[in-house]
């Protein structure tokens, strides 16, 4: 199995400011609440071992569990699927609206998210030997990516299709299957993350890849802060995998696993933001000696994170087993 690191940097600024981020994720966790108020479904079961749930923290009065297997996170309350889809497009709106930051990082995003990640899946196909193949991108549309999926030569076609309405989709044979699916932190949000695998593996044909991500709560950062992390809150993260966990899901979902990689390069970054903003926040003597080090530590920590599967951002690679 490939496990890939990379040397591409950037400033979290550019992309996920801790400052910014602040009033966006204050409207997602009122409309989440908002959504609740029209009825909830406790979640008790881990989507990764079937394990009943162990109560573990909450976001802003929003309760999480644990799996006890693997360690991953789960909003454990949860309106019904249709309200769930509802909130996911809402946020989304709100994503592209002027009320966030996003549309001011709309072109360092693109240079430093969605350019690595046509790259990626552009050496993965090399490597597989794939060429042009009907891509399926699983998204509450629309999707920024699309267009740059579509402008960038490596497929026939690029199929779009809703993340939550293909976790509800009855099993079939579509009259034309893709070879490859792409699902970008949508295991992170939907409400029934192996329903949508199961929904994905139904429109890939015999032997597809599957591109995931997401954020991985055993990663550096998310290890360290755990529920004072800002990046922690629905809808966009109801679900947080550990590596473990997220792999395990894709494997119990038929999937065989190709590449298991965390090549991320903001994990020291997202602590030390914090710290800034929060110096209290209760470190370890050793963690808080990390991160008063000089740059060239922070440098070779990062390197040793990503080395060892323990950055917060996970990249997977997985085949539809035949």
């Amino acid at each position: 199995m490939r496990s890939i690191q990379t040397s591409f940097a950037f400033p979290l600024s550019s992309v996920k400011p801790l400052g910014p981020l602040a009033g966006y994720r204050k409207i997602c966790l009122d409309l989440t609440q908002e959504a609740l108020k029209k009825g909830s479904r406790r979640r008790e079961r881990s989507p990764v071992s079937g394990l009943p749930l162990e109560p573990c923290g909450s976001v802003e009065g929003l309760s999480y569990g644990r799996c006890p297997e693997s360690g991953s996170l789960f909003l454990m309350e949860l309106p019904d699927s249709q309200e769930w889809a509802r909130l996911l497009a809402e946020v989304l709106r709100v994503r592209h609206s002027p009320e966030t930051f996003h549309r001011d990082l709309a072109q360092s995003r693109a240079d430093n998210v969605y350019t690595p990640k046509l790259e990626w899946i552009r050496e993965t196909l090399r490597f597989q030997n794939i060429h042009r193949p009907r891509l399926l991108e699983v998204i509450t549309p629309p999707s920024d990516f699309t267009r740059f999926l579509g402008e960038s030569g490596l497929f026939s076609s690029v199929i779009t299709a809703d993340e939550m309405a293909l976790s509800a989709a009855p099993p079939g044979n579509p009259q034309e299957s893709a070879h490859a699916a792409i699902l970008l932190e949508s295991l992170d949000r939907v409400d029934d993350p192996a329903a949508l695998l199961k929904g994905v593996s139904g429109r890939l044909g015999r032997g597809g890849l599957l591109f995931v991500t997401a954020l991985a709560a055993s990663g550096f950062d998310m290890a360290v802060l755990g529920f004072r992390s800002l990046y922690l809150y629905p809808p966009d993260r109801a679900n947080c995998f550990t590596l473990t966990g997220l792999s395990r899901l894709l494997e119990k979902s038929g999937f065989t696993l190709l590449e298991v990689s965390t090549p991320g390069v903001l994990d020291v970054q997202i602590v030390r933001a914090h710290l800034q903003q929060d110096p209290a926040i209760p470190l370890s003597d050793f963690e808080r000696r990390l991160m008063e080090a000089d740059a060239q530590t922070h440098e070779a920590l990062q390197t040793f994170l990503q080395q060892q599967g323990l950055s917060s951002f996970a990249r997977i690679v997985a085949r539809k087993s035949e």
